[in-house]
């Protein structure tokens, strides 16, 4: 299998590297012409390199570091996400990253590999993971800014539909309910086998689970607004063959391989580590790494989550290789037993500010006797990291997992539409579920049977229905922290876990964009001009103003 998908892998970064230099420097010819200058090219190929851009797009995935984790309160100390996300900061060209590495790329290949296969029976199930694919990365675009090009994006080329129309989010999901089916039931074990699938290795049964699952998630996301056709669409998946995704096997994680790190040129169009993960590790990993924000660190730490110290970790980074992960000086015991006050970033605020006073650190004062470069009394060391288990090359891009359907039965038994069970349960699957993910895909020590039970007695279920759903929801919080676009959209729809603005942490002065929490972020500028009719039409239905103070389609809390 490793092989099979080192070999995926190559032969995908050469048809990235063909793409890339086939296509021209302009956004929107990039969007209306041919993807390939070629007479053909594999379908699988096509899955695969939108597969692997979903997390390996280095310029794509600067806006979850920018934004996503700003706004969802995971990550704050680092310059790019307090500067952007944790003070409301409005820059087109940061905000407009995902519409403008997935349009022009991966949904012009899956556009591109549906059209080329939709005539061809030997090619039925290439054609439905296309289809299912396609689904997936149009609902990320459409969660961050809303309306966009669907039915009609991707077909410059292929149907002379240069401006395409921006289809409102209720036709988009209304679209996503009848190709999930569809793409679902035509997979066939019988048919061609998908050679290019780097998430399940061509299983035609786990495409059909996560066409399923990936219906109760959206059937959840518009549950607010259309309940009666969320709960017929949700109890359809529930229902349909192939099933859902039962345990962690069936989740759908992309596989990268652990490359070096480097941010120079080339890392932008090299697809094959996870960039998020390179991100994380930063730009200048001494000085600049992922720091944890105060309302992720403390509700790990004051609930006595057995997550808290696997992903949240105290280094001396000061020794750490530029390219990996390596050399780091793990703080974190001592400062547990040493009873050294912690203290995580708040929301709005950067590494530096309210410098705290430090401790002076045994393990840092035995290595400076040999090493004059090492200051024992570091003062950083006592603001939480993520943990170096996150930031290798080959930790997973998250699609959709096992932990999150549970969830999601559990909130769908809240809601009446689920009977053979109780929501209790399905929520305690979720939880156990979320926590062996981390150990089964990050090497993070394993949590105990006895460990995860006392966790769940001290912290009940609840008692009412709010209280349930707000446990049930900061666990999916929580659990999303590796998948960030699901992260903010679950937390805008359910509006759990309730956060505070920067603004009552002190920093209201810094909120340029606003005091409130964005709810979306904004078209690019140039969409105004390169597709003014479909933008201004846009525009209209938002009441004329490009804000990201207006709530999606589906966000009614």
């Amino acid at each position: 299998m490793k092989k099979y998908i080192v070999r995926i892998l190559a032969l995908s970064t050469l048809f990235v590297g063909c793409l890339f230099s086939s296509c021209s420097d302009d956004y929107m010819e990039d969007l209306n012409t041919d993807p390939s200058k070629a007479p053909s090219i594999d379908p699988n190929a096509q899955l695969t390199t939108a597969q692997l851009q979903t997390y390996g797009d280095l310029g794509e995935v600067e806006i979850y570091r920018n934004y996503h984790y700003g706004f969802t309160q995971q990550l704050m100390g680092c310059w790019n996400t307090t500067n952007y996300g944790g003070h409301h900061t409005i820059d087109n060209n940061e905000m407009c990253r995902i519409w403008t590495s997935f349009y022009p790329n991966a949904v012009k290949n899956l556009v591109d590999g549906i059209y080329r296969t939709s005539e061809d029976a030997s090619k039925n199930n290439i054609n439905a993971a296309l289809r299912i694919y396609r689904v997936y990365m149009m609902s990320l675009i459409t969660d961050v800014y809303g309306d966009c090009p669907y039915s009609e994006a991707g077909l410059g080329f292929l149907d002379e539909k240069y401006n395409p129309r921006y289809d409102t989010q209720e036709e988009i999901y209304s679209d996503f309910f009848v190709e999930l089916k569809a793409a679902a039931s035509q997979l066939s074990s019988a048919g061609d086998r998908l050679t290019g699938d780097i998430i399940f290795g061509g299983d035609i049964n786990k495409w059909k689970k996560l066409a399923n699952s990936l219906r109760m998630r959206y059937a959840m996301r518009i549950s607010n607004v259309a309940p009666d056709k969320a709960r017929i669409e949700f109890e359809d998946a529930l229902n349909s063959d192939g099933g859902i995704m039962t345990s962690a096997g069936d989740d759908a994680l992309i596989k990268y391989m652990d490359i070096a790190f480097s941010f120079g040129q080339e890392s932008y169009s090299d697809y094959r580590g996870n960039a998020m993960s390179q991100l994380w590790f930063g730009n200048d990993p001494a000085n600049n790494p992922s720091y944890i924000c105060s309302t992720f660190f403390n509700q790990l730490k004051d609930t006595n989550d057995p997550r808290c110290y696997q992903v949240c970790r105290f280094y001396y980074d000061g020794l750490m290789s530029a390219t990996k992960p390596d050399g780091r000086i793990d703080l974190t015991d001592e400062i547990l037993s040493k009873g050294i006050k912690m203290e995580p970033c708040d929301p709005g605020t950067y590494s530096w500010d309210n410098w705290p006073a430090g401790y002076k650190s045994d393990i840092l004062s035995e290595m400076a006797a040999n090493n004059p470069s090492i200051d024992p009394n570091m003062a950083r060391e006592v603001r939480p990291k993520l943990a170096s288990a996150f930031l290798k090359g080959d930790c997973p891009g998250v699609v959709m997992t096992y932990a999150e359907v549970s969830f999601l039965l559990a909130e769908a038994t809240l809601n009446g539409w689920v009977t053979n069970d109780n929501a209790e349960s399905y929520y305690k699957k979720g939880v156990r579920a979320a926590m062996d993910f981390l150990s089964d895909n990050y090497d993070t020590e394993k949590v105990s049977t006895e460990e995860f039970e006392n966790y769940m007695a001290a912290n009940p279920f609840g008692y009412t229905t709010e209280q349930k759903r707000v446990n049930i929801n900061t666990q999916a919080w929580i659990h999303h922290f590796t998948n960030p676009n699901e992260c903010w959209a679950n937390l805008r729809r359910s509006g759990f876990p309730r956060l505070k603005s920067p603004e009552a942490y002190g920093q209201g002065a810094y909120l340029t964009g606003g005091v409130e929490i964005p709810v979306r972020l904004c078209y690019p500028v140039l969409e105004s001009s390169y597709n003014k009719q479909g933008y201004d039409e846009a525009l209209d239905r938002m009441g004329g103003s490009n804000s990201w103070n207006i709530p999606l389609w589906w966000d009614v809390n």
